[in-house]
């Protein structure tokens, strides 16, 4: 999938061929559709499996799981910036470029993780109790012994968003799929041992998440140093060149920064949903898992405009840009359609199936009706658009977006609805206390809308096929 040369038609004038058939289009896809079902099903057992434990360690592995992505941000963030600057080279036709970027690409990573490993070992109690505060003794227990275990995997995990990054940008999906079902099957299997056989607590999930991540990391980054296009032989002959890296982080911070003070964002009102009580973290974490399933179309679309887009940017075929973002978006609004309808109509059973109260998985149905039925109109017009922004060089445009509507809407509006008794529909209702965590879900649909609003205008006007990456 690296651009054509162009060819004449019988007018004589030069005609570009479609860098990307349907065909090509769909062996990226497909295998980006799995993987995320891979590691939402991976969420999904985690959580299920660790509800035996009962609500505080449900409730002490969500908050983890909130930072912990938090922390994964700065990995996928960076490994978003060297997928752009690699797909431009690659489109570009230059792929000794490519292969230095995937070098410079996994020093940065690997660097960063370790510095973060060593931050958070240290400091990893005081990080926990300021972001959630005075949460419930047992909660704080699991968080903390669960927060250090997950911590050793962070070197892991940056290595392994790099490489699969890397492959991702030379059109090869395949390959990061097949190691997510090691992935899958090593930590669920090492979960059931550890938790059902050997009745460990949260350490049963913690430890496996390790080890499959390490696993995973090794394979991937072994293909890579054998792969034939864009390798990384050499890269143990330590050389930086910060100028490959500059091209990186201007693309990889600013999605950073935005990603970063998303999940901040995200923190902070689940510090406010940790208000409502136990009851509400638990139906917050369960809800959260079915919502990741619900956007599997528009994730994976976005991480494959991020190759296409990038790519045309690259040979400077700005037309095929645009009809490429069009196509991906009806096909991202099409999985949703597909997908969702079906899901909703069973997701009061499926709520059922983490072993919570009554008033808990009523909770966690409202809060996924919410979301889905609402995801299906605008999520893909909110995050899978934006990425074809990012492909282009526009990153600083989306995090300023981002970052502007996350904290004054949804962060905002959540503080306000939840003053308010979400304007006085809790009470109204006759609704438990623990429903006003709703103005969480509420605000973050109104959030979706402004930043929705912006992303459209932008692409429409085309100011972001002016962006220079290369």
């Amino acid at each position: 999938m690296s651009p054509l040369t162009g060819c004449s038609n019988n007018t004589g004038i030069e005609v570009t061929p479609p860098l990307f058939s349907n065909r090509d289009l769909w062996h990226l896809i497909w295998p980006l559709l799995v993987e995320q079902l891979l590691q939402i099903t991976l969420g999904m057992a985690d959580i299920i499996m660790v509800s035996s434990l009962g609500e505080a360690s449900v409730s002490g592995v969500s908050l983890v799981d909130q930072l912990n992505i938090l922390i994964f941000q700065i990995f996928a963030a960076l490994a978003t910036g060297g997928a752009v600057v690699c797909s431009q080279y690659i489109g570009g036709k230059s792929s000794s470029m490519a292969q230095k970027t995937a070098m410079q690409l996994l020093y940065a990573t690997t660097a960063i993780a370790v510095f973060l490993v060593v931050i958070g070992t240290v400091f990893h109690r005081e990080v926990l109790s300021g972001i959630f505060g005075n949460v419930e003794h047992d909660v704080m227990s699991a968080s903390c012994r669960y927060f250090l275990i997950t911590l050793l995997a962070l070197p892991a995990i940056a290595i392994y968003n790099a490489a699969a990054a890397i492959f991702r940008s030379q059109g090869n999906s395949r390959i990061s799929m097949l190691i997510a079902v090691l992935v899958n099957v090593v930590n669920i299997g090492g979960n059931a041992v550890l938790i059902y056989g050997l009745h460990w607590g949260v350490e049963g999930v913690a430890v496996p998440t390790l080890v499959s991540r390490t696993a995973a990391a090794t394979v991937l980054f072994v293909c890579l140093y054998r792969n034939k296009d864009v390798c990384i032989k050499g890269i143990f002959h330590v050389h930086l060149d910060f100028h490959l890296i500059g091209k990186i982080m201007r693309i990889g911070i600013p999605n950073g920064l935005e990603g970063s003070a998303f999940q901040i964002g995200k923190i902070l009102v689940l510090s406010l949903i940790a208000s409502f009580g136990t009851s509400a973290i638990a139906a917050n974490a369960a809800a959260n898992t079915l919502a990741t399933f619900e956007v599997l179309p528009g994730n994976a679309i976005g991480i494959a405009m991020l190759t296409v887009v990038g790519q045309c940017m690259g040979a400077k075929e700005y037309g095929q840009a645009v009809r490429y973002t069009k196509k991906m978006m009806a096909a991202a609004y099409f999985g949703f359609i597909i997908l969702n309808v079906p899901l909703l109509i069973f997701s009061y059973r499926i709520i059922l199936f983490y072993g919570m109260s009554e008033e808990t998985s009523r909770l966690g149905w409202y809060m996924t009706l919410i979301h889905g039925i609402c995801g299906i109109f605008i999520w893909s017009l909110s995050f899978t658009l934006p990425n074809a922004l990012r492909a282009a060089g526009d990153s600083a445009f989306t995090m300023i977006v981002s970052m502007v509507s996350m904290w004054t809407v949804r962060v905002g509006m959540s503080f306000v609805l939840k003053a308010t008794g979400i304007f006085g529909l809790v009470s109204l209702l006759g609704l438990p206390k623990s429903f006003g965590s709703l103005c969480v879900w509420i605000s973050m649909i109104l959030d979706w809308i402004v930043r929705s609003a912006f992303f459209v205008t932008r692409f429409a006007r085309g100011k972001w096929k002016q962006k220079q990456v290369i």
